[in-house]
């Protein structure tokens, strides 16, 4: 009876682990990414764009930066503790040699209450990680841009690029793309002609300027 019942708390342990790993938000995208990799693993030393839906919504990525080998591993809605969280699956398992990052937008959606130093020192240990186990990788930061839909969240948003931007001057192989004051009217508002409907994700105008200001450090595939 006693090993009967061991059997079955051994049983249950594994499953609500399952059940876990199956709750955890974004196990879906991470789980496709495995599928993809299964299917065609991207090259080692490649150019990778991670973080949320700027990114992932960047469809025409290898596109408008030919003669790059660029692997998009950005999931919608992701905050940096989930980009952190994942960092195995999503950034270190690829041994890039350029790491793109957008992320941090949605951590101020997310918790209102936030500050400008707290999404900052987030992302200083996700960049203390990537540094660690990626050392001789370039690391480059996009930027928090300025969405119409939230305005109200911009000082807090403009506090974090401040504070990454001074954090990359004290680093190596490290550089901040400013795409915040490109995408602002004179007045300091978001241009919203850059924007879709929902006024928080860009339409191809808007990608525009992300292209001209990305391309200029992106490596070309030999």
């Amino acid at each position: 009876m006693k090993q009967i019942r061991n059997i079955f708390l051994s049983f249950l342990s594994i499953s609500l682990i399952a059940c876990n790993a199956t709750a955890q938000p974004f196990a879906a995208d991470i789980a496709q990414f495995k599928k993809q990799d299964s299917i065609t693993m991207p090259p080692a030393n490649a150019i990778l764009f991670t973080g949320s839906s700027s990114f992932r919504m960047w469809d025409s990525l290898e596109t408008v930066f030919p003669n790059t080998s660029i692997i998009n591993r950005a999931f919608g809605g992701s905050t940096l503790p989930e980009l952190i969280y994942y960092a195995d699956e999503v950034i270190f398992k690829y041994q890039p040699k350029q790491i793109f990052i957008y992320c941090g937008d949605n951590d101020f959606a997310a918790d209102e209450k936030l500050t400008g130093k707290a999404v900052f020192k987030r992302f200083k240990t996700l960049y203390k990680m990537i540094h660690k186990k990626l050392p001789n990788a370039s690391v480059f930061y996009v930027a928090i841009k300025p969405s119409p839909s939230r305005q109200q969240l911009m000082p807090k948003m403009a506090e974090t690029n401040r504070l990454i931007k001074e954090y990359f001057q004290q680093q190596k192989n490290t550089i901040f793309i400013d795409i915040y004051s490109p995408m602002l009217n004179l007045d300091g508002t978001p241009r919203k002609e850059l924007f879709k409907k929902d006024m928080l994700h860009m339409n191809a105008e808007g990608y525009k300027i992300w292209q001209k200001l990305i391309e200029p450090y992106l490596l070309k595939s030999k």
